[in-house]
């Protein structure tokens, strides 16, 4: 049976594993987090990348700095290279002050670039340089600026298969994969779905109930092939925890 306890408060969501795969990633964002290596994260849509992300920040001596994501599929190709490095005040039209860029942002903590098989070639060339030089130049600008970032990428697409199609950098590939993480489909780690359902449960349980799920409930979840992941599983928690009018999820 699934319980969980009525909580108010929300916070972030551990990573929730007791599989031999989600152990092994655990271990190796521990080993990892303390160096300065980038990090490449792959994995399906909905697998919790930016949660890994996020572990690999907390877990490392730039904890106390900002963890800055950055989801490059969803800033248009034209605003991308303003975003990330920032712009002077005049140097394109609408540029009506100046901003600072995500790197600048990050300085001194980490940058997450989600979805980074997405990025156009020729904003690849730019972010081989800044990774290359350590230095980031805003839009308009003469002068560079001095960056301490760590990087961490994640993507949901094979990238040695889109460098063998042209569509991405093999130069840069290999600059942010030098330490590789795989994040394993839920339909790979049935023994977690239960622990991530209480989880979420606790979560988002906003009310004075203390929630349960009935046993057909719990055989629908674990029979379910979960294509969407844990974040169809949590958006799936949700809309139960909505649409419930007892204590108890039943399988309708």
């Amino acid at each position: 049976r699934i319980a969980s306890m009525p909580s108010k408060d929300k916070v972030a969501t551990p990573i929730i594993g007791r599989g031999e795969e989600m152990r092994a990633l655990r271990a190796l964002i521990a080993t990892v987090a303390n160096s300065q290596a980038t990090v490449l994260i792959s994995g399906e849509s909905g697998t919790g990348k930016e949660l890994i992300a996020r572990a690999l920040h907390d877990e490392s001596d730039r904890a106390g700095s900002r963890f800055v994501p950055v989801n490059c599929a969803a800033i248009p190709r034209e605003l991308v290279e303003a975003e990330l490095f920032g712009h002077r005040k005049g140097a394109f039209t609408g540029a009506v002050a100046d901003r600072i860029g995500r790197f600048e942002l990050a300085h001194g903590g980490t940058i997450f670039l989600d979805e980074i098989g997405d990025m156009s070639l020729d904003m690849q060339v730019k972010l081989l340089r800044v990774l290359q030089e350590r230095k980031v130049t805003r839009l308009g600008a003469t002068s560079a600026i001095e960056l301490d970032v760590r990087l961490v990428a994640a993507t949901n697409k094979d990238l040695r298969e889109a460098i063998d199609n042209r569509e991405f950098r093999e130069d840069l590939y290999f600059r942010i994969s030098a330490f590789k993480l795989r994040v394993p489909p839920l339909c790979e780690r049935p023994g977690d779905i239960l622990p991530l359902v209480a989880q979420f449960l606790a979560t988002y349980n906003t009310g004075e109930r203390q929630m349960q799920v009935a046993p057909a409930a719990i055989e629908l979840l674990l029979q379910y092939p979960w294509p969407g992941n844990v974040r169809e599983l949590e958006n799936i928690v949700q809309r139960a925890l909505v649409l419930c009018n007892g204590d108890t999820i039943t399988e309708s």
